[in-house]
């Protein structure tokens, strides 16, 4: 007996796209593209930039510090490196960010409440008391600032018995990503490139284990744009960088070596892990293929991953813990060189010492007990993930080639395509999640009647006494020595020397954030962005 066919159609099978909106398809039997066949530490590096990777040593543990005035930030810093923490990050308040001294009208109610306030040379060697900047690297999340905090740093440096040429870090300095998605600029785009060139061509020569300048996916990814664009956007901005050097004259393996990036890590898992590799691969092409640079070390992409702030919710706090968990493993995964692990409370405060403590907790599980590092690319194979990084690295290329044509970075800066990129997936973003087709533990599915947990307050006296200690500062300085400073550094904006040797000169004699930043202000102006729609 022959049974009759179901009258019934098959269900169309339901449609799954990752974050980014790539299609997921049910399985992958098949690699569009032979990653597999690569080798770690070698060209293009896909796979990684070190032969061993974990196996030989563990990601710098770099959590992001900074809060009130520098004798808090400076007990925390302490406090983290006591727990196993294997770097510095700084994080700066907002007048700290754009220029602005304590006692300035436009820092109010904003003192010490974001990040530490670094008001002059005095304050840096507050943070770092007792702790030897030539036997510890740092990473500090400044950028129209960043010259002037780099100045304090080498002072700093300098008084502890280290040479610069010691001295081991980062400054973010990335400058083209606060035009498009945070706004901590100062100057217009020429003049702060300006600054980057001569920090990059300083460091070259007189802070050689420095990198002055990380190129950050990071706020644009929180912003809200996409893995592809993240990537996309990251190395425009790199080749703006890069092409800024060398039209000054410096050559692409006296410097490249020495620059850095900074990637988002979110929890779309495999995407993530894809996203990282294919910036690695993009990355050694461009420098390759577009600049011939011939020292490998020059095509290595290397670089700082924070977990997502964005992606942590002020519901259910605790839930963070687990969000974080996975996107370090991610980031592990994706070959990362150093690693910032938000903690529970951020959505709702600065983080608290207790909470800080687990985020670095969970770098270390991850290290010494997930088994992950056993092996230099664990992920390397996977039919789905090297599926995700032939269209990631399609759109990339295919993005690279639109902002050339615009002509560069600045121009689809000026023109507002970066940020209307942006914003269009942050819209999409956002209504899906409004319309519960993605879902937020915590905030549109399984929701809680919800418990204020113990949050970090910062004083509000913090303000007043950072403004105390300024007026002291200038009553007990030599005001004539600060003057001149000054004086021949604004002379010398107005040529083509390089500042960072008056810069350094101003710190020295206890010039302050806002007074350098100031003189700046006389000679470039303060740029104030078109109205985009």
């Amino acid at each position: 007996m022959v049974s009759k066919k179901s009258s019934k159609s098959k269900e169309p099978e339901k449609k799954i796209f990752t974050d980014s909106n790539f299609p997921v398809k049910r399985i992958y039997q098949k690699s569009s593209k032979k990653y597999v066949s690569e080798d770690s530490g070698k060209y293009p590096f896909t796979r990684g930039i070190h032969p061993g990777m974990y196996r030989d040593r563990f990601w710098t543990m770099r959590q992001y510090s900074g809060f009130g005035d520098a004798k808090l930030t400076n007990e925390r810093f302490k406090f983290m490196l006591e727990k196993g923490q294997t770097g510095l990050s700084m994080a700066f308040d907002l007048p700290t960010q754009i220029g602005y001294d304590p006692d300035s009208p436009q820092a109010e109610g904003e003192v010490g409440k974001v990040g530490v306030s670094i008001a002059s040379l005095k304050d840096m060697m507050t943070a770092f008391d007792g702790i030897p900047l030539g036997k510890v690297s740092s990473s500090m999340t400044i950028n129209s600032t960043a010259s002037t905090l780099l100045a304090y740093y080498i002072a700093v440096g300098e008084s502890q018995g280290f040479k610069s040429e010691q001295l081991r870090g980062t400054t973010q300095n990335d400058i083209l990503k606060e035009y498009i998605a945070r706004n901590t600029y100062i100057y217009p785009p020429q003049p702060s490139m300006r600054l980057i060139g001569d920090m990059i061509g300083y460091c070259a020569q007189k802070v050689p284990q420095w990198y002055p300048v990380s190129i950050s996916g990071y706020h644009m990814r929180e912003a809200g744009c996409t893995a592809t664009q993240e990537v996309a956007f990251t190395l425009a901005n790199a080749i703006a960088y890069i092409q800024t050097c060398l039209d000054r004259g410096l050559k692409i393996d006296d410097f490249a070596p020495r620059l850095s990036f900074f990637f988002c890590c979110t929890i779309e898992f495999f995407e993530e892990v894809a996203k990282f590799r294919v910036a690695r691969k993009v990355y050694a092409k461009i420098l390759k293929e577009m600049f011939h640079a011939k020292d490998p070390k020059s095509m290595q992409l290397k670089f700082h991953t924070q977990t997502s702030g964005e992606s942590l919710t002020a519901q259910q706090p605790d839930n963070n813990i687990v969000r974080v968990a996975i996107q370090t493993m991610a980031a592990v995964m994706g070959g990362t060189q150093s690693l910032h692990t938000n903690s529970r409370d951020e959505a709702l405060a600065l983080p608290t010492q207790e909470s800080a403590k687990i985020a670095l907790r969970t770098q270390q599980i991850v290290a010494h007990e997930s088994g992950i590092t056993k092996t230099a690319d664990p992920m390397g194979g996977s039919y789905y993930l090297e599926d995700l990084c032939a269209q990631i690295e399609d759109g990339v290329w295919k993005y690279l080639k639109k902002i050339q044509k615009m002509g560069g970075s600045v121009k689809a800066i000026e023109k507002g395509f970066f940020q209307s990129e942006i914003r269009q997936n942050a819209y999409r973003l956002k209504k899906e999640a409004d319309d519960g087709e993605r879902i937020l533990v915590g905030v549109n599915k399984y929701v809680e009647k919800e418990v204020q947990p113990e949050l970090l307050r910062i004083d509000d006296r913090i303000e007043i006494q950072q403004k105390k200690d300024l007026k002291k500062l200038r009553s007990s300085r030599d005001s004539k020595k600060v003057e001149k400073a000054l004086s021949s550094m604004k002379s010398a904006a107005d040529t083509d020397e390089n500042l960072m040797p008056y810069i350094i000169s101003a710190a020295k004699a206890y010039a302050t954030t806002g007074e350098i930043s100031n003189t700046f202000r006389e000679v470039f102006g303060e740029y104030r962005p078109k109205e985009v729609f």
